[in-house]
């Protein structure tokens, strides 16, 4: 049985950027997810004033808006820190 780091395993061997490669797509991933979880937590604070088993229409409307103009906020933030960051390159 082969020891953990032993050159011997059937895993190629990976360069530096692959590897931070793959650490910033894992870091993208967490942050959206996280993201994500936070939207949707002040969308449901803001847009259901008493949970039940089921959403009424006027909540999940309320919720589909409210999580929308999120996403398009942080499209035109993520889309003027590219473009900033790529003038001064």
């Amino acid at each position: 049985m082969d020891g953990f780091g032993s050159s011997s395993g059937s895993y190629p061997p990976i360069s530096q950027e692959d590897l931070v490669d793959q650490l910033k797509i894992q870091l993208a991933e967490a942050y959206a997810q996280d993201m994500f979880e936070r939207i949707l937590d002040k969308c449901f604070s803001k847009c259901v004033q008493k949970p039940s088993s089921s959403l009424g229409g006027s909540e999940s409307s309320c919720i589909s808006s409210c999580t929308e103009r999120y996403m398009d906020a942080l499209r035109i933030i993520s889309e003027t820190v590219v473009s900033k960051s790529q003038q001064e390159f």
